[in-house]
């Protein structure tokens, strides 16, 4: 960035109309002064202050550092303490977390965790040059709820195969709705689908047609 001119009655009077026309802080702004300005005599004289400025070329942080930076002030916020790994592989990234107070990060079916997950995702994917899976998981939560998922979906397709009605499952997130479609993708006598719009989509199990088995 090249460097701009700004005047002022003061240095310091300067210095602000650099800050607010670059819409920064101090800390990031590089200047050198021009002219320091003078007052005068009796008003006769005064000459404004001059400097020249620019935003300071700051190293650019890697997403690593972006995520971690991200993660640290919510959990500060939460007056939470969690220990973060961070592992970056081509265009994924695994977030492990862990700490005393689990239960509050992963919420009611997991929401917390999936809102955080989402938040990190949109932090780190302004900062990358190209996209990045972010997932985020602690005590083996993803893996556990999956497990609990395929064992509704076996549970909700036998209620379908016995009653012959279909069932609709609560509303579920994108990840949840696919492990119940891809639970029963191979069942021969029941079909899956997602209905409603979110945050109220939904799965519907329904039983095949003689004709799709």
């Amino acid at each position: 960035m090249e460097y701009q001119e700004f005047t002022g009655k003061t240095l310091s009077d300067a210095v602000t109309n650099a800050l607010i026309a670059l819409e920064t802080s101090r800390d990031n702004l590089e200047y050198e002064v021009i002219e320091k300005g003078s007052n005068g005599f009796l008003g006769i004289g005064a000459r404004d202050a001059k400097i020249r400025a620019k935003l300071k070329v700051l190293p650019k942080k890697s997403i690593e550092e972006v995520a971690s930076d991200f993660l640290k002030s919510v959990f500060q916020a939460m007056n939470l303490e969690v220990k973060v790994i961070i592992n970056v592989h081509e265009d994924m990234m695994d977030v492990e977390l862990s700490g005393d107070e689990m239960g509050i990060l992963i919420g009611k079916r997991g929401q917390t965790l999936d809102s955080l997950q989402y938040l990190l995702s949109l932090v780190v994917n302004k900062e990358s040059e190209s996209y990045v899976k972010v997932k985020v998981d602690t005590e083996n939560y993803r893996q556990r709820r999956r497990e609990t998922l395929e064992g509704l979906a076996k549970n909700i397709a036998f209620k379908v195969k016995r009653t012959k009605r279909s069932v609709s499952l609560e509303p579920m997130n994108p990840f949840e709705r696919r492990v119940i479609h891809s639970a029963l993708q191979n069942d021969r006598y029941v079909t899956t689908k997602s209905e409603g719009e979110e945050p109220y989509r939904h799965v519907v199990v329904t039983l095949k047609k003689n004709g799709e088995r």
